[in-house]
């Protein structure tokens, strides 16, 4: 009898950010497990992030962002409330406020996502899906306008609907934040016509992402086609666009090259895939 097949896609977020977060992306492509990246079209870094990316073969999508002080890519003028004073809001939790208290604009967010994408191709990026930063894709009123964009363009659509772990516990603020997006993306309606979802196994491990982590989330991993979320870097860095973030970076590249998280997935026979290969081979 034929095992039933798990396919995960193993993708880094925030490239583009910082240098130190796109060192440890590339590093963890080229000798982990990393099969795909995420790109914040207007971060600081975003360019040389790209044609690195492009160099070694990294598949790469859009990080959609609303928030982290970046600059928006539509023109500053077109999309004031998205980007207050020329800047996207500061945190996922000030966009949310603003977005559910009808102080963005609609019409100005839907330019602001298409801008993003247009300026990550512009890049040289051959995007193949979306996702968001901070997950915030997932808030009523604006899945409608990602989705639909994802139909437009043909892309995969991440779908962080995985619940946290009991270890979340000991990070209450992350885990009520992981939580209620995981009860967004199952209260969802069916996707449309024309757009893809890939559950995100184990996304909500992101920021604690060890070895013992990564074995755990892997050993889990029923069949099906899911995607891990990760943000591997090089050392501890200072990103002045969010300056109160810190995560296990190092910890994290660590376990995506570690030896034995390789050869976990190896016994259990679980294919690594980009987004382009998983539906190509569908």
């Amino acid at each position: 009898m034929t095992r039933p097949l798990t396919r995960l896609v193993v993708n880094a977020d925030d490239l583009g950010l910082h240098a130190s977060l796109d060192a440890g992306i590339l590093r963890a492509h080229r000798d982990g497990i990393v099969t795909s990246a995420t790109l914040l079209a207007t971060g600081p870094t975003a360019p040389e992030a790209a044609t690195r990316a492009k160099e070694a073969r990294l598949a790469v999508g859009l990080h959609l962002a609303l928030s982290t002080r970046l600059p928006p890519a539509a023109p500053a003028h077109e999309v004031p409330t998205v980007a207050p004073e020329g800047r996207l809001r500061g945190s996922w939790a000030d966009f949310a406020r603003a977005w559910l208290t009808g102080q963005v604009r609609r019409d100005e967010l839907a330019r602001e996502l298409s801008a993003q994408l247009q300026r990550a191709r512009a890049l040289g990026v051959t995007v193949d899906h979306l996702d968001g930063h901070q997950h915030l894709h997932l808030l009523p009123g604006v899945r409608p306008l990602v989705e639909s964009l994802a139909a437009r363009e043909g892309l995969p659509l991440r779908w962080p609907d995985a619940l946290p772990r009991p270890r979340w516990l000991k990070a209450p603020g992350p885990a009520l934040k992981a939580t209620v997006l995981a009860v967004l993306a199952r209260a969802a309606p069916r996707a449309p016509k024309g757009v893809r979802r890939v559950s995100a196994g184990g996304v909500f491990e992101a920021g604690m992402l060890d070895e013992a982590a990564l074995l755990a989330v892997v050993d889990a991993l029923p069949a099906g086609d899911f995607e891990l979320g990760c943000h591997p870097g090089e050392g501890t860095p200072h990103v002045p666009e969010d300056p109160a973030w810190r995560y296990g970076w190092q910890a994290e590249l660590a376990a995506l090259t570690s030896a034995r998280v390789k050869a976990r997935l190896h016994e259990r026979g679980i294919e690594l895939h980009s987004y382009g290969t998983l539906f190509s081979a569908t």
